[in-house]
């Protein structure tokens, strides 16, 4: 009888190992490297035109860095987004990579040349995310205040917005777009921090009632928005990046409020969307919020034909 339970038990303890293994390459290579989820919003904002539908297709936190996300990653996720023939394609920063560990650097020329593909009737805009000045290619790297990254914009076409806002039409239905500097850019503790937002001044070039459509790499800002804008983009939370289950996304939940974590958020005034995004800081790890790309239509849906 004790043969026997010791058979068991080391059974146990081999299956639980080999359980343990396989989570841990789900979760370190399967899920970040290879899965890519497409999700799909239709909002209907309290301040929207009537008649005017606009379908954006949403890149956030590509983290850029091999082996998870090399330049031809990038370039296939760049092909997805174009053949959901939205209206505009916007990028919500975080280009750099997130960690150090086992990763090698994708630089701002690869990336850029992989995301030059990207094309919209509309076009295609980006902002700055944290990790875009907090250092380079990698953690460590020196960060060029965010310089490298503008440089590889320009080379990929890519209109940046800092405390920008263009006013655009779409079938003679004006609109704004409008983009935010990063409000963590030189984040150095809870009690030293020099953003580079500017809400106030951004929304102060809107020039007439048309709908708004924000640009914003962290959710943060929510606190401070009015119904004069339409509906927010967001990345930065990874959706978490590790979904418990039961318990869910219980670190993020904590981090950033169990509220602005991932999805759409908000009220009957204010609105958000929070993408998961599609690569990793801190650990290279997914797990249960595998990369996500988003796809927006802002309006009424279509008549049924």
């Amino acid at each position: 009888m004790a043969l026997l339970t010791r058979r068991r038990f080391l059974q146990g303890a081999g299956g639980l190992a080999l359980s343990s293994f396989g989570l841990g390459s789900y979760a370190f290579a399967l899920e970040p490297g290879y899965m890519l989820d497409i999700t799909s919003y239709q909002v209907l904002p309290r301040r929207w035109t009537p008649g005017l539908t606009l379908r954006v297709g949403v890149i956030a936190d590509l983290h850029a860095c091999e082996p998870w996300m090399g330049p031809a990653r990038i370039r296939r996720i760049a092909e997805t987004v174009n053949a959901m023939k939205a209206d505009m394609i916007v990028l919500l920063g975080d280009f750099n990579g997130g960690q150090r560990i086992a990763s090698r650097p994708v630089y701002p020329d690869q990336w850029a040349e992989a995301l030059s593909i990207l094309r919209a009737p509309l076009g295609v805009y980006a902002i700055l995310g944290n990790h875009d000045f907090w250092h380079g290619p990698l953690p460590g790297m020196p960060s060029g205040d965010g310089e490298p990254i503008r440089a590889g914009l320009r080379k990929a076409g890519i209109r940046l917005l800092e405390n920008d806002a263009l006013r655009l039409t779409k079938d003679g239905k004006p609109f704004w777009i409008a983009g935010l500097a990063d409000q963590i850019a030189h984040w150095k503790s809870h009690a030293i921090s020099q953003p580079l937002d500017d809400l106030p001044g951004t929304l102060r070039q809107v020039s007439d009632d048309a709908p708004l459509l924000l640009l914003a790499h962290e959710p943060y800002i929510y606190r401070h928005l009015t119904d004069r804008v339409s509906l927010t983009l967001c990345g930065h939370t990874h959706g978490g990046q590790v979904k418990l289950p039961v318990l869910g996304p219980v670190a993020a939940a904590y981090r950033f409020g169990p509220d602005l974590v991932y999805g759409l958020v908000g009220d009957e005034n204010r609105q958000m969307i929070i993408s998961a995004g599609l690569g990793t800081s801190g650990l290279p790890v997914r797990f249960m919020r595998p990369p996500e790309l988003v796809h927006v239509t802002i309006g009424a849906p279509p008549p049924i034909a």
